[in-house]
């Protein structure tokens, strides 16, 4: 029996650190992208430059910053780990959509033109690199992503000016050189307007979304384009549905890589949801997939099998099985308070944690979920972050927040 017993232990011994091993590192560090707000529920619609100083005044702006929250486990949880201000705020947006592995993080406030680019090697006191506003003719980035080499990829807007022609892609090298640009101009569509993006490294594609984020016009379409030399190979227009009582092909928005690596599907601001056909060649097309029911849908993430999008009319977050990405199918739902419109989503890399920012309550309030990778079920986390509080750097009362990405363990 004895025998038998130490047996027993020995193979527990054996398979405990195996077991510990495979369980997940937790983050420790929430990096929030925001803005001092003294008025952030006030409804504000100006969105061009000739508002700004108008925009300042209503809202009552003070910095844009980038602060780090202890998100571990314990006590310490919500707790600020540390405040890094910087310029004038105007309309603090996007960052990288998870930590890049070199930890340097891109953040922007898009209606300002300015980006700011931090270092996140020591999580307790970030730096801040350098800023950059426009490339050459192309202003307004939107949106950003960590290629494999240690370059970044960006999205602009705009060339010309605000709202004057279509923007494209500007490739930076680890030290902020912009190594090569691509106009996303296209014959027979002038409201191309570049907003998000998926890169395929295995196929050696970019896929990107055209939504304008001043909401002045429409374009309809998506675009695929050649990694290694950022060459546009197609502009692909999103078919609708005639048939439908509301078009869901109204502007693709945050275009999304499957865990294939290989798959991508294009959702829409109306909530469409559409996959390209034939990614590798040069004649892309795109399919229409799957309607998510609602009307305004924001930032979606991939986890695992799962895609969930930020669905900001419905005050929800909906988890997809894309195991056939022609079939998606729901397989969790959860509702936010009536007063909270979500718009920004993140994982937390490795784990199961996903960080939620967004409109009307969520305008000064950071929310957690969880989602089971093995079923896609999604479970709200009563726990959140107020961002109404006594700041380091004499500012007192509410802050904005936009872009949030956990650390990596």
């Amino acid at each position: 029996m004895e025998k038998a017993i130490s047996c027993c232990a020995l193979l527990l011994a054996l398979l405990f650190p195996l077991s510990a091993a495979a369980s997940p590192a937790s983050s420790h560090y929430l990096f929030v992208w925001a803005m001092e707000a003294s008025h952030p529920h006030v409804a504000d619609t100006a969105m061009t430059p000739a508002d700004i100083a108008a925009r300042r005044d209503r809202l009552g702006l003070g910095k844009d910053f980038l602060a780090v929250f202890d998100v571990g486990p314990g006590a310490s949880f919500g707790k600020l780990v540390a405040m890094l201000p910087v310029g004038e705020a105007v309309m603090a947006h996007h960052t990288n959509y998870a930590e890049p592995a070199n930890d340097v993080l891109y953040a922007n406030d898009w209606l300002g033109n300015l980006t700011y680019v931090f270092d996140l090697r020591d999580p307790a006191h970030p730096r801040l690199l350098r800023k950059f506003g426009s490339v050459g003719a192309f202003g307004y980035p939107h949106s950003f992503v960590y290629l494999p080499d240690g370059n970044t990829l960006a999205t602009f807007q705009y060339s010309g000016g605000f709202n004057h022609a279509a923007g494209g892609l500007v490739e930076f090298d680890p030290q902020g050189n912009a190594m090569r640009t691509s106009s996303a101009a296209a014959p027979g569509h002038p409201n191309i307007r570049p907003y998000s993006m998926a890169v395929d490294e295995k196929l050696d594609r970019v896929v990107t979304g055209s939504g304008d984020m001043m909401g002045a016009q429409h374009s309809d379409v998506a675009q695929v384009w050649r990694l290694s030399d950022l060459k546009l190979i197609k502009t692909m227009p999103l078919p609708s549905q005639p048939d439908w009582f509301y078009d869901t092909a109204a502007d693709s928005s945050e275009p999304r890589l499957l865990a294939d690596g290989k798959t991508v599907v294009v959702p829409t601001f109306n909530c469409g949801l559409f996959l390209v056909r034939n990614l590798a060649s040069d004649h892309p097309t795109l399919q229409h997939v799957y309607d998510f029911g609602y009307r305004l849908c924001e930032v979606p993430l991939v986890a695992g099998d799962f895609l969930v999008e930020a669905a900001q009319s419905g005050h929800a977050i909906v988890s997809l099985d894309m195991r056939d990405p022609e079939h998606p199918r729901e397989v969790s739902r959860i509702l936010l308070p009536p007063d909270e419109y979500p718009h920004w989503l993140a994982l937390e890399p490795g784990g199961d944690r996903l960080v939620i920012t967004g409109y009307g309550a969520l305008d000064t309030k950071v929310r957690f979920a969880t989602i089971d990778h093995q079923t896609g079920k999604l479970t709200l986390d009563p726990a959140t972050i107020d961002m109404t509080r006594d700041w380091p750097d004499g500012w007192h009362g509410s802050a904005m927040p936009h872009g949030a990405v956990f650390g990596n363990p």
